[in-house]
């Protein structure tokens, strides 16, 4: 048994990622500090748009506005 699956299927299906910012209607802010911090890993890096789910639109307007608030310390550069 060297492929878990049935035919060319995966036992699983993958599930379609969304744009959090698009289905809220919202755009990403600095001052929501607890928001941003789910798209930042546990090193501290921004999390890329092919894991996050997010769209390419709300992808670079997030990361300028984690870059303003770690510019304004409300979140930290590194996580040690």
């Amino acid at each position: 048994m060297a492929n878990p699956s049935i035919g060319n299927k995966p036992f699983y299906q993958k599930r379609k990622k969304y744009c959090k910012f698009c289905a809220e209607g919202k755009e990403p802010n600095y001052k929501e500090v607890d928001i941003l911090k789910e798209f930042i890993s546990d090193r501290g890096k921004i999390i890329p748009r092919r894991i996050s789910g997010t769209c390419g639109k709300h992808q670079r307007k997030l990361a300028v506005e984690i870059k303003k608030a770690r510019q304004l310390a409300l979140i930290p550069y590194v996580i040690v």
